[in-house]
C-alpha cells in the first residue's frame, strides 16, 4: 500500500521526510510586516509551507456574535469588525505570494466558506486545509473538492464517524487526514498522539499532526509514530495579542523542532537487522565466539 501525495514539488508520505508547515493563521492580527516576520521565521527554519486562513467575515461569523464587543488592539469594537481587521485581501495576499515565492517556501490556506476558496484558488496554491470546524460543512469539503487539488483535513472535534463522511465525500486519493485536539494550548492528557497509530490502520492514506500543545517533545514524538505532515501554529511572541498566540511556536523552538525531527528521521532506518561497516571493526576485537560443552 502506497501512502503519498504531492504538495507543491514535494512527495509526501511514507518513506519520504515530513512536509511541516508553520501555521501563521491570523497570528499576523492583520499586519502584512508581522506576516513577513513570520514567513521568515517558517522559512529560516527550514519548514516546508507556511499556512494562513481566509474568511468571508459576514458569511462566517454568526449573527448572534456580529455585535459583540470585545477589547483589541484596536479598541473596544464588535466581533464582526474585529474578524475584518485581521482579514488580508487581495493586495495582501499578492504580497504574500511574492514574498514566499521569493523565500522558496509553499503557502496554502484554510478557507472558511466557499468564496474564500474562489479567492486563493488564482493563487494556484499547493493544496488546501480543511479546518476541524468546517469537517461536517459537506457543501464546502465538495467546494474544495471540485478545485481538483490536494485536501489536508484535521480532525479536531470530530467523531470517528464523522471523519469517515468526510473521506467519503472528498475521496481516499490526493488527501491527507491530520490527527489533532481543538483546544489552545491543548492538555498533554488530551493529545491522544496514539491515534496516529489508530489513522494509519483505518486509512490508506498519509496521516499527519497538527498540534496546539505548548512544547516541542510531543510534536517530535507525533513524527516518530509516523505522521508525514507536522504543523504547528507560529508566532514571534507567545506573549502578543490574540487567541491563538499562547498555543504557538516561537522562532527559536520552530528551528529546534524542524532539526529535532530531522534528526528523528535520519535515525529510524529501515527496520532490517544488520551489521554495520562502522561495527566490523568493533566486532573483531571484541566478540569472543565460544562452543557449548558437549555433555554426550
Amino acid at each position: 500500500m502506497t501512502r503519498e501525495l504531492t504538495l507543491g514539488k514535494r512527495l509526501v508520505g511514507d518513506g519520504h521526510p515530513a512536509y511541516i508547515v508553520g501555521e501563521i493563521g491570523i497570528n499576523h492580527n492583520g499586519d502584512i510586516d508581522i506576516a513577513k516576520k513570520l514567513i521568515d521565521v517558517a522559512a529560516d527554519a527550514g519548514c516546508d509551507a507556511v499556512k494562513f486562513q481566509k474568511r468571508t467575515p459576514e458569511l462566517c461569523v454568526p449573527p448572534e456574535q456580529r455585535n459583540m464587543m470585545r477589547e483589541t488592539p484596536w479598541g473596544y469594537i464588535s466581533y464582526l469588525d474585529y474578524r475584518y481587521k485581521v482579514e488580508f485581501e487581495l493586495d495582501e495576499y499578492r504580497e504574500i505570494n511574492a514574498y514566499c515565492r521569493a523565500r522558496n517556501i509553499d503557502w496554502f490556506a484554510s478557507c472558511w466558506d466557499e468564496p474564500s476558496v474562489d479567492f486563493i484558488e488564482q493563487f494556484d496554491p499547493p493544496a488546501y486545509k480543511i479546518c476541524s470546524a468546517a469537517m461536517t460543512d459537506m457543501p464546502l469539503l465538495d467546494h474544495h473538492k471540485h478545485t481538483g487539488r490536494p485536501i489536508i483535513l484535521s480532525s479536531g472535534m470530530t467523531t470517528m464517524e464523522e471523519i469517515k463522511s468526510a473521506v467519503a465525500l472528498v475521496g481516499e486519493s490526493n488527501v491527507l487526514l491530520c490527527h489533532s485536539t481543538s483546544t489552545y494550548p491543548c492538555p498533554l492528557e488530551e493529545l491522544n498522539l496514539r491515534m496516529i497509530e489508530t489513522l494509519r490502520r483505518e486509512f490508506p492514506f498519509p496521516i499527519g499532526y497538527s498540534g496546539h500543545e505548548v512544547g516541542l517533545p510531543t510534536t517530535i514524538a507525533a513524527a516518530a509514530m509516523g505522521a508525514c505532515y507536522i504543523e504547528r501554529h507560529i508566532t514571534l511572541d507567545r506573549s502578543m495579542w490574540g487567541s491563538d498566540q499562547s498555543a504557538s511556536v516561537e522562532p527559536g523552538g520552530l528551528q529546534r523542532l524542524v532539526k529535532y525531527i530531522r534528526v528523528i528521521e535520519q535515525s529510524m532506518g529501515d527496520g532490517v537487522k544488520k551489521i554495520y561497516d562502522s561495527e566490523k571493526p568493533v566486532l573483531k576485537r571484541l566478540r569472543r565466539v565460544r562452543s557449548m560443552p558437549s555433555f554426550a
